[in-house]
């Protein structure tokens, strides 16, 4: 399987992350953003969107970090990343949703502003980050591990952009839960890190 990836990029992190706890070989195949390497029509053919990561796996062709997580983890012989059951699906689903909503808008925009110069609203990215950090630090003092009692694709997707999230300036200082989360993510067998994680 290829990985169209980026090194710095948060959404391609989740993805070479949980492969490397998973123990699933990827060929990664580095994509130039700053270069446009997104926009040739080669790369275009595969991602309309011009976004990494993508996957290949033969004629499949997966184009979003969360979908890639799902396609991944259900590929495995064990479903302990991605259960079968109806219910632990949704319970994974919802931080996914998180992964994509509110962390998109809130650290993650901080982050592109600070760290790579977009044109984005900051204000806007602090608010959402306001609002999202407390809630989290908060159910993590009840909770090992985001949807399940144990590690599952929901803690790859979410744990990125938090992690990074001092990169854009937020003070993750106050947010004991969280901190000791991430310290769980980082002890699991086969973490891998990515340059900016302190």
């Amino acid at each position: 399987m290829q990985l169209y990836d980026l090194e710095l990029s948060g959404n391609c992190y989740k993805v070479r992350l949980f492969a490397a706890l998973a123990g699933i070989e990827l060929e990664l195949v580095p994509v130039d953003l700053s270069a446009g390497e997104q926009k040739n029509a080669a790369f275009t053919a595969l991602n309309p969107w011009q976004e990494v990561p993508v996957l290949v796996d033969g004629p499949t062709v997966i184009r979003d970090s969360q979908a890639i997580l799902v396609y991944l983890a259900a590929k495995l012989e064990t479903r302990s990343w991605w259960p079968e059951d109806g219910r632990s699906q949704a319970l994974v689903m919802e931080w996914l949703s998180i992964a994509a909503s509110e962390i998109r808008n809130g650290p993650n925009t901080a982050r592109l502003i600070r760290k790579f110069g977009y044109p984005l609203d900051m204000e806007a990215a602090i608010r959402w980050t306001d609002r999202l950090l407390p809630r989290i630090d908060a159910y993590l003092t009840a909770h090992d591990w985001l949807a399940l009692g144990h590690p599952t694709i929901a803690d790859c997707a979410v744990f990125p952009y938090l992690a990074l999230a001092p990169e854009g300036g937020i003070d993750l200082v106050p947010y004991l839960a969280l901190q000791r989360w991430f310290d769980r993510v980082r002890a699991l067998h086969g973490f891998v890190s990515i340059p900016g994680l302190s």
